[in-house]
């Protein structure tokens, strides 16, 4: 008998200060499990070398960014180091409705607006880094930004972590592989929430009828 129950997707959003591991960990928990998909954010940030247009990002000019926001094409949207970040909505709302879970790599404000509009579907993990030297250490070590954005990005970080209560879940991300398998409970819990689970009724009620 096939005990499967059909459910609505959750809204998994991950957050840190730069260089604490969201990213990384994000990618860990895509390859691992089929049923997360990452959501796509559009930017106008310029394209790195190796990113590619639609999979990483979806990139626009600074105008098309503002017709979108017009148009409330948006879920949220924020401007972070001078350029501008936001996620459409519609190929969100699509892979809920499909009972697939969507990733969401994004910050704070980010998030503080996800809440505002579908808090029922999400879901917010903060990463913490162990120590704010071994955040630097990260930062430098990634070797993608110039040093001033390095400096700029521990300017900010005491900020952005002060958000850690905004949020539902808190890891603190000293070793990878715990961090990983910390994010993937959380995962399985929440789709277990009796609210997120939308054929329960039905099959509670052929349970109790035989």
């Amino acid at each position: 008998m096939n005990a499967a129950i059909a459910r609505r997707g959750l809204m998994l959003v991950v957050s840190s200060p730069s260089g604490a591991g969201k990213s990384t960990l994000s990618r860990r928990l895509l390859k691992n499990d089929p049923q997360i998909a990452m959501s796509v954010s559009a930017t106008t940030r310029p394209k790195r070398e190796n990113e590619v247009d639609g999979k990483d990002y979806i990139f626009v000019t600074p105008e098309r960014f503002e017709a979108m926001v017009r148009e409330d094409a948006f879920l949220e949207h924020a401007t972070v180091f001078g350029n501008r970040y936001g996620t459409p909505k519609a190929p969100v709302d699509r892979m809920l409705a499909e009972g697939r879970d969507v990733l969401f790599d994004i910050d704070w404000q980010g998030a503080q607006q996800l809440a505002q509009k579908a808090k029922d579907d999400l879901v917010r993990v903060f990463i913490l880094p162990p120590t704010r030297a071994e955040l630097e250490r990260r930062l430098k070590g990634r070797a993608q930004d110039p040093p001033e954005i390095v400096a700029r990005r521990m300017a900010e970080a005491d900020n952005e972590i002060s958000r850690w209560p905004e949020y539902d879940y808190v890891i603190v991300n000293d070793d990878l592989e715990k961090a990983g398998r910390q994010l993937e409970a959380i995962v399985a819990a929440e789709r277990l929430n009796r609210q997120r689970q939308t054929g329960l009724v039905d099959f509670v009620q052929r349970l109790t009828q035989g």
